[in-house]
């Protein structure tokens, strides 16, 4: 599946990760922040987008859900050869339901850290897909 994002001067698609499952968001949400933390990321926030747009009078009708983790190690790694690096951190987990079914997605580092053609980082963004993959398929 493709993401694509339109900014008026610019537009880029990215090929998410996606996951689906009938478990509900909330569900899945405490396993993907459960997992994380077991794997030694840091959950460094939820952000509950249903909830952040009603309060400004911008509903939604369905709950999205945006998990923040982060790996203290790998974020070390990266920033420490490009500091630009920053914009793609942290690692962003997507939780939304949809038809009857929740969809999990993420971005896939090995594609991010690409974007910034700094070298050598290769094998740190693998490493970082792989535990996001891990912590998402424990979740649905």
């Amino acid at each position: 599946m493709s993401c694509w994002c339109n900014f008026a001067h610019m537009t880029a698609t990215f090929s998410c990760l996606v996951y689906r499952t009938a478990k509900p968001a909330a569900e899945v949400r405490l396993k993907v922040e459960e997992t994380a933390k077991a794997k030694g990321l840091g959950v460094l926030a939820v952000h509950d987008m249903m909830a952040i747009l009603q309060s400004k009078g911008m509903p939604i009708d369905y709950s999205v859900l945006v998990v923040e983790v982060c790996s203290p190690y790998h974020a070390r790694a990266v920033l420490g050869v490009e500091p630009a690096i920053a914009n793609a951190l942290p690692c962003r987990i997507v939780i939304y339901e949809r038809g009857g079914e929740t969809v999990v997605e993420t971005l896939p580092p090995t594609m991010l850290l690409g974007g910034f053609g700094a070298k050598g980082l290769e094998s740190v963004a693998e490493e970082v897909e792989r535990l996001l993959k891990e912590i998402i398929r424990a979740a649905v």
